[in-house]
């Protein structure tokens, strides 16, 4: 892909079937590197394996597995592995007129959990729950048996990454079991669900577009 040397990815959910982002797995190889995306893009960056560093503005940091980054539309970047890394990657084009969005970088066990009662599932979100921001990525944990309190539908898009675990994902009227490694797109108004199924708990990365009025986001 353009941007990238010496790595692989994978796209999983891109504007061609209709998302307003793209998700797309990363390989980076042995001396790998990358740069910022296209003008206007705004990048999240989550760690599955290996040490990724990231250099913007005057700053360096090593990343992680667990670690991630967002970098707003207007911050150049470049990524580097030298021994390898693997992540996961979302993109879109920045929809906020005068948004300021800032860099944010953090690992997901220092994010706080969230109170999402009735629900008994754990929740983290990664990004600040601000207008700057018109995305956000949700860590979801779910024990052996753990569901979702309620069938959802709104109009927000979903991309999702199931990183450890199994269970059953309920889409529009089709059920579907996945496991670790397994992605899902959720278009607007698509009804969905899940519960965790086997003897080990289960975790998913969720985007879900924000602060963007329905009648014109895109």
């Amino acid at each position: 892909m353009p941007g990238w040397t010496n790595a692989l990815t994978a796209h999983l959910v891109s504007r061609a079937k209709g998302a307003n982002f793209v998700m797309f797995l990363a390989d980076m190889q042995a001396n790998s590197s990358a740069t910022s995306p296209a003008a206007g893009t705004e990048r999240l960056i989550f760690i599955l394996d290996g040490v990724l560093e990231l250099s913007y503005d005057k700053h360096s940091i090593a990343l992680h597995s667990d670690d991630f980054a967002y970098l707003p539309a207007h911050v150049p970047h470049s990524l580097q592995s030298s021994l390898g890394a693997g992540m996961l990657i979302f993109e879109r084009a920045y929809g906020i007129q005068g948004g300021k969005a800032e860099v944010v970088v953090g690992s997901t066990s220092k994010q706080p959990v969230l109170d999402v009662s009735p629900e008994i599932f754990t929740l983290r979100k990664l990004l600040p729950q601000t207008g700057n921001y018109d995305f956000n990525v949700h860590i979801m944990d779910f024990r052996p048996g753990e569901y979702l309190y309620v069938k959802e539908v709104h109009y927000n898009q979903h991309g999702l990454l199931l990183l450890q675990g199994q269970g059953i994902y309920r889409l529009a009227d089709q059920w579907y079991p996945v496991q670790a490694g397994d992605a899902i797109w959720m278009a607007p108004y698509v009804v969905q669900w899940y519960a965790a199924l086997g003897q080990k708990s289960s975790r998913y990365i969720l985007y879900k577009d924000t602060t963007l009025d329905p009648l014109v986001a895109t």
